[in-house]
C-alpha cells in the first residue's frame, strides 16, 4: 500500500502533467476511507517550491447535472477564503464542511463576498498550481459519464490542475452497457427488422439483438477513447485485508468481552470475509455492529454458551449480511427457514430435490462452513435481525432455548467440551474425570487425528499448570500411540493451520514434536486419498467417460493426481476405450502438462512409464487404427516428456521401474 501512496505523491510533484490518474477498486474496499486518512493528508503535507497543496474532494454520487459539479467546486474552493470559517474549522479539528451544512451557507459565498464581508482574492481563486482535485464515486453519478470525463478533462488538460479520479471501472462499464437499454432494444429491433435480418436463423435472435445493441450505441469503446486521452494511470486499488479488519476491530476496544472474542477469531472473520467474493468493507463493518448487539445479548442472557456456537454465530452473521446486502440473492431466500432443524434438513433434500432455494442453501453452507464442523449451523433470529433490522426476543429465546437442548455441555463428550468451550467453564469437581475420559479416547483411538493434536494442546497447557498428573514425556508417549491407533481410519487434513488456530489456547513448543509425527501420518493420509481418488475417477473410463472427463477437469487440472495410480492400469482403460476417446485423453493430457509443467512435475515417472507400456504393445502388434492412436499417443508423451530437462527426465526414471508387456493385452478384463 506504501508503493501505491508514493506513485500518487510522484504524480502530484511532477512539475507539469496534462493527465490524471484514476483508483480503481470494488464497491465499499475502503478507497474513500484510503483518499480521507492516508492520501489527503499526505498532499496537504507536502511543500514543494515554497507552495502548499490544497485538496478539493466531490463525491459525484447523485450528481445529475454538470452544473452541480460546478458549484460543488465553488463551495469547496470558497470555503477557505472566510477567514472566520477557516479558524472555525481549524480549532474544532474540522477538515470539510458537512454537506448539509453547505446548503445553508449565506447565498452572498455565491456572489463573491463572504460573511465576514471581504472580498474574493482573485489572485488566490485564479491559482491553479497548488490545487489537487479529487472526483470520487464517478460510477453514480447520474449524467453520461462521457460528458463527465469530458467536464474534469477542462482542468486537466487547459488548467493542468492536478486530479485524481476514484471510481469502480467493473460497476461502470456494467452501467455503460445497461443504460436505456429497453431503448436499445426497441432501436436494435427496428434496425434489424429494416434489415431483413430479425427473423433469419442463423443465430439466435437475443445474440442478434445484443450484437446490434454493442454496434450501434457502443458507449464502452467511447469511455475507452476519452479514457485513454484523459488518464495517464490507473491504480489498482487492493487493500491488505488483515491489516484493514484489525483497524476495523479497534472500534470495539471499549467491549472488553467482544474484543477478545474478536481478537481470538479474526481468522474466521477473514475467512468468512473472502468467502463473501465481494471484497466489501462497508458491509463487513455493518455485520461486525449487528453482530455486537447479537454477542452481548447471548453474554448477557446466556453467559455459558457453548463457543462453538459463538463461533458459528459470528460467521453466520457475517455470512448472511454479505448474501443480502451485496445483492448476491434476494431477501426471501431465507424467510421460509424457521430453524436450524429446517436448514438442516433442506441440506440432506438438496440432493434430490429440484428447487432453487435448496440449491442455494446447499452453495450457502459448502462456501461458508467448509471444514468448520458445527451442528448449530442457522439462526432466524440473526437472520431476521440482519434481514429486517428488528431483533425479535422472541425468536431469540427460542434459538437459545432449543441451542441449550441440542448443545448440552453436560452431556457432551470430555474431548467435546475441552475443544469446543472455554475449559474454565468444566467445574472443578468435573474436570478430572473429564480428564481421564479424554485419555481413554485416545488410549483407545475412538477420535480423529486432528483432534488428538488439538487435544495434546490443551494437555500440555494443563500439565505445564499443574492441573494435571502427567508429565510431558507420558503424555507425549500416550497421544503419539493414540495417533498410531486412529492413523488408518482418519481423513487427511488440509487446512491444519485453519485447525490450529481454533484452539482455544496458546500452543507452546511441546506441540513441536506431535506436528511432526502427525504430518507425517497425514502425508500417508493424503496419499491414501489421492489414490483413492485417482482411482474413482479413472475407473469411469471406459464405460462412463463423459463422467469421466468432467471430473478430471473440475478435479485434476491443478493437482498430479497421476502421480497416484499405477501407469498400467491406466493403459488397461486406455485400450478398451474408443479410437474417439483415446484421442480426447491424449489431447487432455498433452494439453494440462503444457499449461501446469511445473505442477505436474511428480508425474513425470507416470508418462515415462505409461510411454514405455505403449510401446511396447503396438510394436507387437499388427498395424490398425487403434495401434496408430496409441502410436501417436506415445509421440505426444514423449512430447511432454521433452518439456523437463534432461535432470528431471534421469531422476524420474531412476524410481521408474521397467514394464514389460506380454501378448496378454489382446483380452483385456477388469472391474469397471
Amino acid at each position: 500500500m506504501e508503493e501505491l501512496i508514493e506513485s500518487i505523491l510522484d504524480y502530484v510533484r511532477a512539475d507539469y502533467t496534462d493527465y490524471a490518474i484514476m483508483i480503481n477498486g470494488e464497491w465499499g474496499s475502503g478507497k474513500t476511507h484510503f483518499w480521507n486518512n492516508k492520501i489527503r493528508n499526505k498532499i496537504e503535507s507536502l511543500q514543494l517550491n515554497g507552495r502548499k497543496y490544497t485538496t478539493i474532494y466531490m463525491s459525484l454520487y447523485g450528481i445529475s447535472n454538470l452544473e452541480d459539479i460546478s458549484k460543488k467546486i465553488f463551495i469547496e474552493t470558497t470555503q477557505l477564503m472566510d477567514k472566520n470559517l477557516k479558524k472555525y474549522m481549524d480549532t474544532h479539528g474540522q477538515t470539510t464542511i458537512p454537506e448539509y451544512a453547505k446548503t445553508g451557507l449565506d447565498m452572498a459565498n455565491f456572489f463573491g463576498v463572504t460573511k465576514n464581508g471581504e472580498k474574493i482574492d482573485y489572485g488566490e481563486f485564479f491559482a491553479t498550481n497548488n490545487k489537487i482535485l479529487c472526483f470520487d464515486d464517478l460510477e453514480r453519478a447520474n449524467v453520461d459519464v462521457i460528458d463527465i470525463l469530458g467536464y474534469i478533462n477542462n482542468f486537466v488538460e487547459h488548467d493542468h490542475i492536478k486530479t485524481i479520479i476514484i471510481c469502480n471501472e467493473k460497476e461502470l462499464s456494467t452501467k455503460l452497457k445497461s443504460s436505456n437499454l429497453e431503448m436499445k432494444t426497441f432501436i436494435a429491433t427496428y434496425l434489424l427488422d429494416k434489415e431483413g435480418n430479425l427473423l433469419q436463423t442463423d443465430k439466435p435472435m437475443v445474440e442478434k439483438i445484443a450484437d446490434k445493441i454493442e454496434y450501434v450505441f457502443d458507449k464502452a469503446n467511447d469511455y475507452e477513447r476519452i479514457k485513454e486521452k484523459l488518464i495517464g494511470e490507473t491504480f489498482e486499488y487492493a487493500p491488505k485485508f488483515n491489516y484493514i479488519i484489525n483497524g476495523i476491530l479497534m472500534r470495539y476496544e471499549n467491549n472488553k468481552d467482544l474484543i477478545t472474542f474478536l481478537r481470538q477469531h479474526t481468522n474466521l472473520i477473514t475467512n468468512t470475509f473472502m468467502k463473501s467474493g465481494t471484497r466489501n468493507l462497508r458491509i463487513l463493518k455493518h455485520a461486525l455492529n449487528d453482530f455486537q448487539k447479537v454477542f452481548d445479548n447471548v453474554n448477557k442472557a446466556y453467559p455459558n454458551t457453548n463457543l462453538r456456537v459463538l463461533q458459528t454465530m459470528l460467521i453466520f452473521t457475517i455470512a448472511v449480511s454479505f448474501e443480502i446486502k451485496s445483492g448476491k440473492i434476494t431477501k426471501d431466500k431465507f424467510i421460509n427457514i424457521g430453524s436450524n432443524e429446517e436448514y438442516k434438513a433442506i441440506l440432506v433434500s438438496s440432493r434430490v430435490l429440484m428447487d432453487n432455494r435448496q440449491y442455494y442453501i446447499k452453495e450457502f453452507d459448502n462456501n461458508y462452513y467448509f471444514n468448520f464442523k458445527s451442528d448449530y449451523r442457522f439462526f432466524k433470529f440473526i437472520e431476521v435481525y440482519v434481514r429486517t433490522r428488528i431483533f425479535d426476543m422472541r425468536l431469540f429465546k427460542d434459538d437459545m432455548e432449543n441451542i441449550i437442548k441440542t448443545i448440552d455441555t453436560e452431556k457432551l463428550p470430555g474431548y467435546k467440551r475441552l475443544l469446543t468451550e472455554e475449559y474454565w467453564k468444566i467445574s472443578d469437581d468435573q474436570f478430572p474425570n473429564v480428564i481421564e475420559e479424554v485419555v481413554n479416547d485416545i488410549k483407545e483411538g475412538n477420535l480423529k487425528l486432528m483432534e488428538v493434536v488439538k487435544l495434546f494442546a490443551y494437555f500440555s497447557y494443563f500439565s505445564k499448570r499443574g492441573l494435571i498428573a502427567y508429565d510431558m514425556a507420558t503424555l507425549k508417549e500416550i497421544f503419539i500411540e493414540g495417533m498410531d491407533k486412529v492413523a488408518d481410519t482418519s481423513e487427511y487434513c488440509d487446512n491444519i493451520d485453519e485447525e490450529l488456530t481454533r484452539i482455544g489456547i496458546d500452543v507452546g513448543e511441546d506441540m513441536d514434536e506431535i506436528l511432526q509425527y502427525f504430518n507425517k501420518l497425514n502425508c500417508k493420509l493424503e496419499q491414501k486419498m489421492y489414490e483413492e481418488k485417482a482411482d474413482d475417477i479413472f475407473k469411469c473410463i471406459p464405460m462412463r467417460m463423459e463422467v469421466f472427463y468432467d471430473r478430471f477437469d473440475q478435479e485434476c487440472m491443478e493437482k498430479a493426481i497421476l502421480n497416484y495410480y499405477d501407469p498400467y492400469k491406466m493403459f488397461q482403460r486406455i485400450m478398451c476405450a474408443s479410437n474417439e476417446d483415446i484421442v480426447l485423453i491424449k489431447e487432455m493430457l498433452v494439453n494440462r502438462a503444457s499449461k501446469n509443467q511445473e505442477l505436474m512435475k511428480p508425474e513425470l515417472g507416470f508418462i515415462i512409464r505409461l510411454k514405455a507400456i505403449i510401446d511396447e504393445y503396438y510394436q507387437a502388434r499388427d498395424v490398425s487404427i487403434k495401434m496408430v492412436m496409441l502410436k501417436e499417443f506415445s509421440n505426444d508423451l514423449q512430447t511432454v516428456i521433452d518439456l523437463y530437462g534432461a535432470e528431471a527426465i534421469h531422476s524420474a526414471m531412476l524410481e521408474t521401474t521397467t514394464s514389460y508387456v506380454d501378448d496378454e493385452f489382446d483380452e483385456v478384463n477388469f472391474d469397471v
